[in-house]
């Protein structure tokens, strides 16, 4: 019996709008089928990114958000680029971005068939490790900070609030209802991506609090905040447009 042919996803990202009607996104896509039937794996998606940045990061990329999304929801575990600078040129960004995939379970090759999300090279270690020890740095430092600046307020006027949270406000409890139905899954259906949210809402018109377009992060903390508290509108959603 033949093997099952592994499944992949394809990144391809220009920097210059420009660059978006050239040969950039050719190119990248020959070299990555090139390298998909030598391995033997079946492309399944392409993402695109144009005019997008080598430094930017993945928040700011909708081509490489809605990838990591459907690498979350699908559950395949291979992603290929041209080169290691199509996913960025800043080493910083580019680890950053390896390490939410590397947590997803996936890989992330390039065209030669390296693997980028691989923990044998000391550099990239001894980055992550940094990385990881100033995001704690960070993250405790915050939290001691936004205690102290909450007593303030509560000592000085008896209440403190932050920002109110996605569904809070007079009509959003109906629209993260509807995302909530548009994620259900039904029989014979498997559950509709955060990407594919966002492109339904985009669609429909819907409102978000800011009025910037929905994206697929906005879209999973909106969900995951009502699956926590059991209630649309119990923390704040990942960046509330």
């Amino acid at each position: 019996m033949a093997k099952r042919r592994e499944q992949a996803l394809a990144y391809l990202r220009v920097s210059g709008k420009g660059q978006v009607e050239g040969d950039g996104f050719p190119r990248q896509r020959e070299a990555i089928a090139r390298y998909a039937k030598a391995a033997r794996m079946c492309l399944v998606g392409e993402y695109l990114d144009g005019g997008v940045s080598g430094t930017t990061e993945l928040d700011d990329r909708p081509g490489l958000a809605a990838l990591l999304d459907r690498v979350n929801t699908d559950g395949i575990r291979a992603v290929l680029v041209e080169r290691a600078d199509r996913v960025a040129r800043d080493l910083i960004v580019g680890e950053m971005i390896l390490m939410r995939f590397r947590e997803a379970g996936a890989r992330v090759i390039d065209g030669a068939g390296n693997d980028l999300t691989a923990d044998d090279d000391p550099s990239r270690c001894l980055i992550r490790q940094v990385l990881g020890a100033v995001s704690e740095y960070d993250k405790r430092s915050i939290v001691i900070k936004l205690r102290a600046a909450r007593d303030r307020i509560r000592e000085k006027e008896g209440r403190c609030e932050g920002t109110l949270p996605f569904g809070a406000k007079a009509g959003e409890g109906a629209i993260v209802e509807h995302i909530r139905q548009l994620r259900r899954k039904r029989p014979g259906r498997e559950p509709m991506s955060y990407a594919r949210i966002a492109e339904h809402l985009n669609a429909e018109g819907c409102p978000s609090r800011f009025g910037r377009p929905w994206v697929a992060g906005t879209v999973w903390g909106i969900i995951r905040a009502s699956k926590t508290h059991n209630h649309p509108g119990t923390t704040a959603a990942h960046g509330l447009l």
